[in-house]
């Protein structure tokens, strides 16, 4: 290893307390999405901390996405920070949103305590440990090597959890990753693992209809309910086992996403939920209207028509044998799968760099689920693209998420010493 390299090192080791107090900071600004609370505020803080690094900002709001109010604004955060020479650009890609709480905690969801070596709040492990991470290896790599050649950018994108359509794929829209080499996504995918990409994801929701009437004659009525219910029975019939028996060659990850899977997301019939302090009964209504919907994820062996013609077969089953049935489909959004092969350039030196910092070589995994790879390929038209950051990824969205620090700090190094193979004077 080179003297560069062992001083990078030693140096991140060094920066470990500010690591730690930049997740904690990064996980108490509550950056809920739904609806998309207080993304100004962290793209502010982080402009403020990388401009004393001598990165320059640019705030995008992504206008008329998806979830882009006056209340809600879409904003985006770019820091590029230019090498003395000409060089390749490695772009550094977080998302700063973060799920609903939920039930079950025992920490503060927004409080970002230290305990036993773990930092714990909602988006702790997804993915703001991977955002502090790349950010404390980019400003030690520039510490390190001011001469670097080149440039770094870190983005800070909104949405990632509905689809990123306010965030990377508006970037990518506008050219964002025109000029990019590399990119690398600190996703919580374990600090000894490359994830290549994702599967496909198709969501749509599925109406039907009926009539309503009195609920004490529902057959002067047709109940919307039932009709979902055999659309519900059809799939757990016929629909699930079919898809249970495909299996893909992706590396996914876990073992029991390497079949095609569906959720049911949610299911919406007959009245509407009443406000919380109504006190009142629900009238008595046969329901004439019931939605459902769903997110099927799929294989990169499966095609998107398939996939929507699989669901169109339940309900065309049912439209011929069953009285009165009648529904509506709608396509919410969609995306491809994408797996970027193992010999470019950004997952050798990726690799490396874990041989380096943890003495062995990485394990390739795809993703079950999509996340913004997917925009910088099908939009951005850049396949050098990988997932690689700290954390566990069954602890995202759950109770008591955390991240611990040994394993950013560790990540924190390979991100370093990827700067340095890319663009360090040679």
């Amino acid at each position: 290893m080179s003297n560069l390299s062992e001083h990078l090192l030693q140096r991140i080791d060094d920066k470990r307390d500010d690591l730690i107090t930049l997740t904690q900071d990064l996980v108490r600004i509550p950056t809920l999405n739904p609806p998309g609370d207080n993304y100004l505020e962290i793209c502010e803080f982080l402009a403020r901390r990388l401009e004393k690094h001598g990165f320059t900002c640019d705030f995008i709001r992504a206008t008329g996405t998806p979830g882009d109010s006056e209340r809600y604004p879409r904003w985006n955060l770019i820091a590029k920070r230019e090498g003395t020479k000409a060089g390749q650009c490695v772009h550094f890609n977080s998302h700063t949103d973060v799920v609903e709480v939920g039930q079950g905690w025992t920490k503060d969801p927004f409080g970002g305590a230290l305990e036993d070596g773990k930092i714990y709040g909602r988006g702790a492990c997804d993915m703001k440990g991977g955002m502090a991470a790349s950010i404390i290896a980019a400003e030690a790599f520039v510490e390190e090597c001011p001469d670097f050649q080149g440039s770094i950018e870190i983005s800070a994108t909104t949405d990632e959890e509905t689809g990123g359509f306010g965030g990377v794929a508006y970037l990518a829209e506008q050219g964002a990753f025109a000029h990019v080499d590399h990119v690398i996504i600190p996703e919580p995918l374990n600090k000894d693992r490359i994830c290549l990409g994702h599967r496909g994801v198709w969501w749509g929701e599925i109406e039907t209809h009926g009539e309503i009437a009195h609920g004490s004659m529902p057959f002067l009525g047709d109940c919307a309910v039932r009709h979902m219910g055999a659309v519900i029975r059809e799939m757990e019939d016929k629909l699930y086992p079919a898809l249970a028996e495909k299996r893909t060659a992706m590396p996914v990850v876990p073992e029991g996403a390497r079949q095609s899977t569906m959720n049911i997301n949610s299911f919406h019939g007959g009245q509407a939920e009443p406000d919380a302090d109504f006190t009142g009964l629900p009238s008595a209504c046969v329901p004439d209207n019931a939605r459902m919907i769903i997110d099927r994820r799929y294989l990169m062996e499966e095609s998107q028509p398939e996939v929507v013609g699989e669901i169109q077969s339940v309900l065309d089953h049912l439209t011929e044998t069953r009285p009165n049935f009648s529904y509506d489909l709608r396509e919410l959004w969609s995306v491809t799968p994408t797996m970027t092969e193992k010999d470019a350039p950004v997952v050798t030196t990726v690799a490396k760099a874990i041989k380096d910092v943890l003495g062995k070589d990485p394990e390739y995994v795809v993703s079950p689920g999509t996340y913004d790879q997917k925009h910088i390929d099908r939009i951005g038209k850049l396949k050098n693209c990988i997932a690689y950051g700290p954390g566990l990824l069954e602890l995202a969205h759950k109770p008591d998420e955390y991240v611990g620090v040994d394993d950013m700090i560790q990540s924190t190094k390979v991100m370093g010493l990827c700067l340095i193979d890319l663009l360090a004077p040679k």
